[in-house]
């Protein structure tokens, strides 16, 4: 035992014990634990704590407070904890590269007639982090929801005011109501799809089917969107190919990457759908012929809401929603996604779903 920790236990004959019934106590709990004494040197800690510090020192037992916590919140709860003997709660963020956060509860402990405070350290990292994503998705909705149905209030209090009568717009007016009706309506549909997933209430049903045919159904059905700017669908996958997946799921997947490929290329473009396969993976690919995506959106392209062009996303009618979806589905196949692009040249994006004998699924967050 340290200096410190020969000090604080008086009474030799049950010193052991006792300091044996202290550590097995703290061991058992699952949060990171730190006895101090009045002069802030650590008299016990669990391995929890031993391990969260090793970087600093290998034993923290006999250590001051101040070596290991640099946080002036800490030390205040440690000294209030003292002071008033009463019990004190904080948040407490480290400063290490992880940027961990943790509540911290300190309580007195009255323990072989010392004073001394226990701090519990609970790592509240994830949560914090989940609740900032709650926070931002619900600003976001609230933001896409706006838009449209100011528009709608504007033209419709147009209306009443007497445009209704005017006969050369108001059919334009209804017009607009219309497509921000319908532009609500999709978001809204995408919210509850990609809260659905997320919550884990969507089951995939694994069986084979025929990518070349459905590739060339999904062409069929989005063929008007593609002729009104000349823009030519290429099915590159040959015949017979045969992919192990949630069909349904699929199919929306590749929707959902092909209607973007044709609302962001050029007029006058291609689209191509190309298929290949490595031994224990399908690899499917969708190309464009568009303006590309700049690198610094790259590693952010697939969150809820995030935009490149968010004039332009809405304009041709984006939720911001339909990437994350398309993610989040290619995951519950045990799979990833990847994007390649290059400013004026188009964007390509591959999914990559392992073959029947190999699927292990990924978390969807």
């Amino acid at each position: 035992m340290s200096l410190i920790t020969d000090l604080f236990w008086k009474k030799p004959q049950i010193r052991n014990n006792s300091y044996d019934i202290l550590f097995s106590l703290i061991e058992t709990i699952s949060e990171i634990v730190i006895v101090t004494n009045e002069e802030s040197f650590i008299i016990a800690s669990n391995s929890l704590a031993n391990d969260f510090f090793k970087n600093i020192s290998k034993n923290i037992i006999g250590k001051r407070l101040s070596e290991l916590i640099r946080s002036l919140e800490v030390h205040e709860g440690f000294r209030k904890t003292f002071s008033e003997g009463v019990s004190t709660e904080l948040k407490y963020e480290s400063i290490r590269d992880d940027k961990r956060v943790f509540s911290v509860n300190i309580s007195p402990l009255s323990f072989e007639e010392n004073k001394n405070a226990i701090g519990v350290f609970t790592d509240i990292t994830q949560l914090e982090h989940l609740e900032s994503v709650r926070q931002e998705f619900l600003s976001n909705v609230s933001h896409e929801l706006r838009t449209p149905l100011t528009s709608i209030i504007a033209f419709v209090e147009t209306l009443e005011d007497g445009a209704i009568e005017d006969t050369e717009n108001n059919y334009r007016f209804l017009s607009v109501i219309r497509k921000n009706a319908e532009r609500m309506n999709h978001l809204i549909s995408d919210i509850s799809e990609l809260t659905s997933i997320e919550a884990g209430k969507i089951s995939i049903h694994y069986q084979h089917f025929d990518l070349n045919l459905m590739v060339n159904e999904i062409y069929t059905n989005l063929s008007v969107k593609a002729d009104k700017r000349a823009i030519s669908l290429k099915n590159l996958v040959t015949k017979k190919s045969q992919i192990f997946a949630d069909k349904q799921r699929f199919e929306q997947i590749l929707t959902n990457l092909i209607d973007n490929a044709i609302k962001f290329s050029h007029e006058n473009g291609s689209v191509k759908v190309i298929y290949s396969q490595r031994e224990d993976e399908d690899i499917v690919t969708v190309e464009d012929s568009g303006e590309g995506i700049g690198s610094e959106h790259l590693e952010r392209i697939f969150e809820r809401f995030y935009r490149t062009d968010k004039a332009r996303s809405r304009e041709i009618g984006g939720t911001g929603l339909g990437l994350a979806i398309v993610k989040h589905l290619v995951r519950l196949h045990g799979g990833e996604i990847f994007v390649k692009s290059t400013l004026g040249e188009g964007s390509s994006f591959s999914i990559e779903i392992p073959k029947k004998s190999t699927h292990k699924i990924k978390s969807v967050i």
